[in-house]
């Protein structure tokens, strides 16, 4: 929905599932009318659509793109953002390190992102940029410490000739899309630092070189247009697991001359380490529930004198909690927003708040997505009805947003984004 006049609040379809279109596509047509009847009733309403390979592949035949087009206009949709990270299976099935592949050293992960940009464009409203987010290059564990440059390499090549795809299409349509690259916990791209690392040391080098030959454009204009069409995913839960604050990253960024294209709204756990063992014990029975099978929830521990200690799983983590000399870990565990403490465990949601403060200086990032996407694993005396679990997200985060004044529920008397002509 807009909720300024630059600036759109979607929620992310990933917590649905399904793999094939008509799989989406049904999940869709339950959740979505209803959900606009209650929060947009009179108004456009946007959706952050997650599509698999198989279901990309589906939809962009022309008669199941032209049949969702139709659909998106008569209740009043419209697509602005994609969620491009999981390739496969994302829910009720194990999914741990499988959400990174394949990886951007693939074929497959380049091809996979043109196919959702076509998509993308042929949906994407008259005048409004679309976004995908992305996979950040590869996961550490899976690689030797000497591999690592030449991976970062691989995927600089390999995002470059996706901006090669995003510039024609931009030049065939007039549909302007960012990729936009989204640091985790353990990947070859985790924090601020390593962001920006990847992006001046080999995206603006790798890359440029493979863009301006694969265009045959100067340097110049080859970084010009890696700059516009490759940002940053900020996932407010994954840069609070580094203990990163939104300042901070926002004024590298800045330095960096890197633009935000996306900023995904959810939190993390954060556990505060009580020095009696008896307490510890409270918070590890308390943990135990969290420590579940489909997705992996990187830890990272924080010691007093600034140290980072990391975890790969919880469940790997948690024997550790006992001994450990850490004052907080926390963990990647995406958790819901209108919640903040959960017994002895409290919520990264004040990293969010201080998000939104940054966005109220900066006036940075259009695209905003709430992704809160484990709801089938939350605890049990967690989980409520997922129709009243997406309100009140969105409750939280539009009156947060509007006690800043960056933004408010949709006016009734809004006009639709207008749908692009096709070719």
């Amino acid at each position: 929905m807009r909720i300024a006049a630059d600036r759109h609040l979607t929620y992310c379809t990933n917590i649905h599932p399904g793999e094939t279109w008509a799989e989406v596509q049904r999940t869709l047509r339950h959740h979505l009318p209803p959900l606009k009847a209650a929060l947009a009733p009179e108004a456009p309403f946007g959706v952050g659509l997650r599509l698999s390979r198989r279901a990309v592949d589906d939809l962009r035949q022309e008669a199941a793109l032209a049949a969702f087009r139709d659909w998106l206009a008569a209740h009043d949709l419209y697509v602005f953002t994609l969620n491009g990270f999981p390739y496969g299976g994302f829910h009720q099935q194990v999914v741990k390190d499988r959400v990174y592949a394949p990886d951007w050293r693939t074929e497959e992960r380049v091809d996979y992102t043109v196919r959702l940009a076509e998509v993308l464009a042929a949906l994407l409203p008259e005048g409004l940029e679309g976004g995908i987010s992305t996979s950040p290059i590869s996961y550490k564990p899976w690689l030797a410490e000497a591999e690592r440059r030449a991976v970062r390499r691989i995927g600089a090549r390999h995002v470059a000739r996706v901006v090669a795809a995003l510039v024609r299409l931009e030049r065939d349509t007039g549909a302007f899309i960012h990729l936009d690259i989204e640091p985790e916990p353990d990947c070859l791209i985790e924090n601020a630092a390593e962001w920006i690392g990847f992006y001046e040391d080999d995206l603006l080098h790798e890359g440029r070189a493979e863009l301006a030959g694969v265009l045959g454009e100067t340097p110049a204009a080859a970084e010009a247009a890696l700059r516009r069409h490759v940002q940053l995913c900020y996932d407010t839960c994954h840069f609070a697991v580094e203990f990163e604050t939104p300042a901070e990253v926002w004024a590298a960024l800045d330095a960096a001359g890197i633009g935000v294209g996306k900023v995904q709204i959810s939190s993390a756990l954060d556990v505060p380490i009580p020095p009696r063992s008896a307490d510890r014990a409270g918070v590890h029975r308390a943990l135990e529930p969290f420590a579940e099978s489909t997705y992996l929830h990187q830890v990272v521990a924080r010691h007093r004198d600034g140290r980072l200690t990391r975890y790969p799983d919880l469940p790997e983590a948690l024997p550790r909690l006992a001994g450990t000399d850490a004052e907080a870990w926390r963990i990647h565990y995406h958790v819901p927003l209108f919640a903040d403490r959960y017994g002895p465990l409290s919520s990264t949601r004040p990293d969010v708040e201080a998000m939104f403060d940054v966005l109220g200086q900066t006036g940075a990032c259009r695209h905003l997505e709430i992704e809160t996407y484990t709801w089938d694993v939350l605890p049990e005396a967690l989980k409520i009805d997922l129709g009243a679990s997406i309100r009140r997200e969105y409750d939280w985060v539009l009156e947060a947003l509007d006690a800043r004044g960056l933004g408010r529920r949709p006016h009734p008397q809004e006009s639709s984004p207008r749908t692009r002509e096709q070719p």
